[in-house]
């Protein structure tokens, strides 16, 4: 499966983006898929998944609450609506996929992955 990321963008504290996870191949609906962001000189690290039917989705600490995956398989389509913007949140993001019924938190476990996207928070 090939992942598609979109949405990046500046925007202020305390404000929204939405970003997008397109994928091709019609068998979307048979992957987890999950969202990941680096700043610089940081590691890599987890923020949302979501389960390949939907119902369920797992989340870092640092973004509940303030952030929301979710997906349209027929749009063969995920999404991360982020809310109250902070500057830490500021990062590529990234989309990853796997098969199977995983959907965690580490990004070894994640087969396909997106280009990234960059979103910056201003203070």
């Amino acid at each position: 499966v090939q992942l598609q990321a979109s949405g990046g963008g500046l925007v202020q504290a305390g404000g929204s983006l939405r970003l997008s996870c397109a994928a091709s191949g019609r068998t979307f609906s048979s992957y987890a898929v999950g969202w990941f962001r680096q700043a610089p000189g940081k590691e890599r690290e987890f923020v949302a998944a979501i389960r390949r039917s939907g119902d369920n989705t797992n989340y870092a600490d640092s973004v509940k609450g303030r952030f929301t995956i979710s997906r349209d398989n027929a749009k063969n389509t995920v999404y991360l609506q982020m809310n109250s913007l902070k500057p830490e949140d500021t990062a590529v993001y990234y989309c990853a996929a796997r098969g199977g019924t995983y959907y965690g938190s580490e990004s070894y476990n994640y087969n396909y992955w997106g280009q990234g996207t960059q979103v910056t928070v201003s203070s």
